[in-house]
């Protein structure tokens, strides 16, 4: 058996350019288009290229915003302000804090101030209670990446035995969250979990989701499984990116696999922009 691949890459292109059509009907009706904007560490240099990598996609489909940098010289004053008048201000459609912030600053605080109504990459304390609760909201942009990908394959979620690994509120636990109101039967497990192994064979859908380079191994999957790798780890001595799974014997195995890269990254981004112009369209009329 060989793994059949779930491009996230190529799906993301599709997305791109339907968000590209509707930016134009809606600048057409209403002669503005969507804006999101960025607050992000100025010091970490993954997130810099990350966002300039969001922003690259955005531009391509005339989706505006701007970017605000924070330093060690940052107060959290500075930013809750920078928040309320982000959130006061009805030309900006979204926004997006990039994690993680710098040290001397209280991101949890900063989720707090930014609430639900604005925040498409659906990671505030708000936007995740909507989540449990099952009302309408922006949805985690990685985990939605993700929900698109199976949706696209065509792989029915319902009634089928999901195992997610990996408890961060970014990723895990919204992504088993998405999982049951696909009518999965969803288990969330972890570094810790026992006999990790055995319980990952017992999972139609794998989420792989820990931050470890490779530590899902092909002899953990069941064969004909869906493996989902949303890991990127950087293995000294090795080049790119490393998923959480060992892609090659995981491939043996499975039934789909995503690749790491152009897997669950692009569809993220893609994700998190299919946001900004929900939030846009709903703002505009």
């Amino acid at each position: 058996m060989s793994a059949r691949i779930m491009d996230g890459k190529a799906l993301s292109r599709q997305v791109r350019a339907e968000l590209g059509a509707r930016v134009d009907r809606l600048r057409a009706r209403t002669g503005h288009v969507p804006r999101l904007d960025v607050i992000v560490a100025a010091q970490d240099p993954a997130s810099l290229a990350y966002v300039r990598m969001k922003r690259k996609w955005a531009d391509e489909i005339c989706i505006e915003g701007e970017s605000y940098e924070l330093t060690e010289r940052t107060a959290q004053g500075e930013v809750i302000g920078l928040i309320e008048r982000l959130n006061a201000d009805p030309a900006v459609h979204g926004v997006l804090l990039q994690h993680p912030f710098p040290r001397q600053l209280n991101e949890n605080a900063a989720l707090l101030a930014l609430g639900a109504a604005k925040d498409v990459d659906g990671i505030t304390p708000q936007s995740l209670g909507r989540l449990v609760a099952g009302l309408p909201g922006f949805r985690c942009a990685t985990p939605l990446g993700i929900v698109r990908l199976l949706e696209h394959y065509g792989i029915e979620a319902q009634g089928k035995r999901a195992v997610v690994i990996g408890r961060s509120v970014i990723l895990g636990k919204p992504m088993a969250l998405m999982l049951l109101e696909m009518n999965a039967t969803v288990t969330v497990a972890h570094s810790k979990t026992v006999n990790l192994p055995d319980l990952c064979r017992e999972a139609d859908i794998l989420v792989a989701a820990v931050g470890r380079a490779e530590m899902v191994k092909g002899d953990w999957i069941e064969p004909g499984a869906v493996v989902i790798d949303a890991g990127y780890n950087k293995v000294e001595g090795r080049a790119g990116d490393v998923g959480d799974v060992d892609f090659a014997g995981a491939s043996k195995v499975a039934a789909w696999i995503t690749p790491v890269p152009g897997g669950v990254g692009p569809m993220t981004v893609a994700s998190l922009l299919s946001n900004a112009v929900d939030a846009a369209e709903a703002a505009l009329g």
